[in-house]
């Protein structure tokens, strides 16, 4: 089958953040998201920045088509203004976190669309696990043909998106001993997790048709990998982040995503060699981000070199310096840095926890906290 690639600006850059709701007094989720949709929506359909989800706990924010994660970050600012314009009167907080810390998934209930019911129809017991938040980042790419050898070499890098980005220590009121527990319960789903090994655009054609030809899926965008095509858009979406608790956060490691795809597309056009780390490394890489996070030590290359995910974060910041200033994002690249200083959300949290006895609501108050100051509020390292 011929599958169409958008046509696309190059680098542009758009950001999908998945809000959770939850209430003021007792910091658990809150089923009101089709109340914040109805009350947002506009006479002519749905909101260009606020979307639905598959739970009613959640919303999801999204930018405009931009050229700078800065630009992408204005939009969403004024998505969560209007949405706390709903919200503040219902005594409902805005909060990020690849988990809620003591949500107990049985007590969420389902946005009545069609494609919800389906997936939680086949899924089942997996599906309504589903109780996590996280942040996809699109780039756009001119050429099709670039696709996929970006996302394979975007592998390269998974573990250190994931790593910063690690927030879902917590699962239903236990601490699960991992940085990302998210990651790894995502994965459970049909067609999730890690993509397949593709470098040609026939060979994504071929596995579309064997996945629609065979019922695993009924629309391409049931694949859901970390890292795909976005056909529709044209662009490669990254989808490997937790969520993500604040702006300033939020910002850096868009920014560090930005830059990456950048950076390859443009070794590309050079006529250079992409790296392309074997699946298995990759596949590992996963693990220990998500068991360790930014304690991991990652499989850099196909020769097995490996590199504490801090260490090796500082030597690419570097080389990503000049991908920055030509992309407008050269502060928001820097503040990687201070992720590293203030330490990942994981880290935070876990902190949290522990000054208060292992009470978790005080957890659930410093991530809306964080939300609403933008920036993160503790320092753990």
């Amino acid at each position: 089958m011929s599958i169409p690639f958008a046509v696309s600006e190059r680098s542009t850059v758009g950001i999908e953040w998945e809000l959770a709701l939850v209430d003021v007094d007792s910091g658990d989720l809150r089923q009101v998201a089709q109340t914040i949709l109805d009350a947002v929506a506009p006479d002519d359909g749905e909101h260009p920045h606020i979307r639905q989800e598959l739970l009613l706990n959640t919303v999801e924010v999204v930018s405009g088509v931009r050229h700078t994660v800065k630009e992408a970050g204005a939009d969403l600012d004024r998505a969560i203004e209007e949405i706390r314009t709903i919200t503040d009167p219902l005594r409902v907080e805005l909060m990020c976190a690849g988990t809620h810390p003591f949500g107990r998934w049985s007590h969420q209930k389902v946005t009545d669309k069609a494609r919800y019911a389906t997936l939680i129809d086949r899924t089942q017991w997996w599906g309504r696990q589903m109780l996590i938040y996280g942040v996809h980042v699109h780039v756009g790419i001119e050429d099709r043909e670039k696709v996929l050898p970006i996302s394979a070499a975007m592998l390269s890098y998974y573990g250190h998106l994931q790593a910063l980005s690690a927030s879902s220590p917590f699962w239903g009121g236990k601490d699960t001993g991992y940085a990302s527990n998210r990651a790894l319960m995502f994965q459970q789903l049909p067609t999730a997790g890690l993509p397949f090994h593709f470098q040609q655009w026939d060979q994504f054609e071929a596995y579309v048709d064997d996945m629609l030809t065979t019922g695993v899926i009924d629309h391409l965008d049931e694949i859901r990998w970390d890292l795909r095509p976005s056909t529709k858009f044209g662009t490669l979406e990254v989808r490997i982040c937790d969520g993500i608790p604040s702006m300033s956060e939020l910002l850096s490691i868009s920014a560090l995503t930005h830059c990456l795809v950048e950076h390859f597309s443009s070794e590309l056009d050079a006529g250079r060699t992409l790296p392309d780390i074997p699946p298995w490394f990759a596949q590992e890489n996963k693990w220990r981000s998500a068991r360790y996070g930014m304690d991991a030590i990652l499989i850099l290359d196909e020769h097995a070199e490996e590199e504490l995910v801090t260490t090796d974060l500082e030597k690419l910041l570097v080389r990503l310096e000049p991908v920055a200033e030509r992309l407008g994002c050269s502060e928001e690249l820097d503040g990687v840095r201070a992720i590293m200083k203030t330490g990942a959300s994981y880290q935070r949290q876990r902190a949290i926890a522990e000054a208060n006895d292992g009470e978790l609501d005080a957890v659930v108050k410093s991530l809306v906290e964080e939300m609403r100051a933008g920036h993160p509020l503790l320092n753990v390292v």
